[in-house]
């Protein structure tokens, strides 16, 4: 029987390091991907679990090295199991402030990339009629983005996306799930020159905890999970119930720096 074999995207740190790590304690072998050099260290890490470990590092901004990324990814016939698509970036400031290039490269990432090499692993997915996708969202997807408009819209982007995929899937057995989480002690808030802010300063959740969450959820076939603090779900419940004007004014509060007035 062949080995079970798992993508993982923005896997050099944070949740995506946290998930490869669950799926190879549970015997898959691994294709890491990130765009820094650092996803190098954390196959090494990765290969203490006694799997077969591949690291791309690859820019997908760019589609040509999304087509790279899955080439290398299905080369001599290679299966792919299961598929985490994490990686996104974010960024800070107001949109007309911020440089095009910038905010386009939010949306590149973000939304082009994933709807990218998503058309391309469900395509083999579907026609073998087995296999699982986990799409990191964010509880900020109900959120209009203050200071953060690029960012917010993308992952509404994602998640409607994602939620459409799950109910289109249903029946053929490819189960997508959606993870959300709040947040999250990760490279994010000093990535996006967050971390002088309210939020950037806030307690965060663990990444292994948000990853368990979301792992749970993908073995389950899931549509969505919030992960993973009652804080974080109390925010993500709350995103279904306040109007657009009560939300985006939290998220003004809490992007703000703190040594702003």
């Amino acid at each position: 029987m062949d080995k079970r074999c798992a993508l993982i995207t923005g896997a050099s740190s944070g949740i995506g390091l946290e998930l490869a790590k669950l799926l190879a304690a549970d015997g898959y072998d691994l294709i890491v991907a990130a765009d820094d050099p650092a996803i190098a260290t954390s196959a090494e890490e990765l290969r203490g679990g006694g799997v077969e470990v591949e690291a791309v590092q690859v820019d997908l901004r760019k589609p040509k090295e999304v087509e790279r990324l899955y080439r290398s990814v299905t080369a001599g016939g290679r299966r792919i199991d299961v598929a985490a698509l994490n990686a996104g970036i974010g960024g800070e400031g107001p949109f007309v402030d911020r440089d095009l290039d910038e905010d386009l490269a939010i949306v590149d990432l973000n939304v082009r990339s994933t709807v990218h090499l998503a058309k391309l692993v469900l395509r083999d997915m579907a026609e073998r009629g087995e296999g699982k996708v986990l799409f990191t969202s964010s509880i900020v997807a109900g959120m209009p983005g203050w200071n953060q408009t690029m960012y917010n819209a993308s992952k509404s982007f994602v998640q409607s996306f994602v939620e459409a995929l799950h109910d289109e899937m249903r029946g053929t057995g490819v189960t997508v799930t959606s993870l959300m989480p709040g947040p999250t002690r990760t490279e994010f808030f000093r990535r996006a020159g967050m971390t002088d802010t309210v939020l950037g300063r806030m307690p965060k959740d663990e990444p292994a905890r948000v990853a368990k969450q979301g792992y749970d959820a993908l073995m389950r076939g899931d549509r969505k999970v919030v992960a993973a603090s009652l804080f974080s779900k109390a925010m993500g419940i709350s995103n279904a119930f306040l109007p657009d004007s009560v939300k985006s004014a939290a998220n003004r509060l809490i992007v703000t720096r703190t040594g702003s007035n």
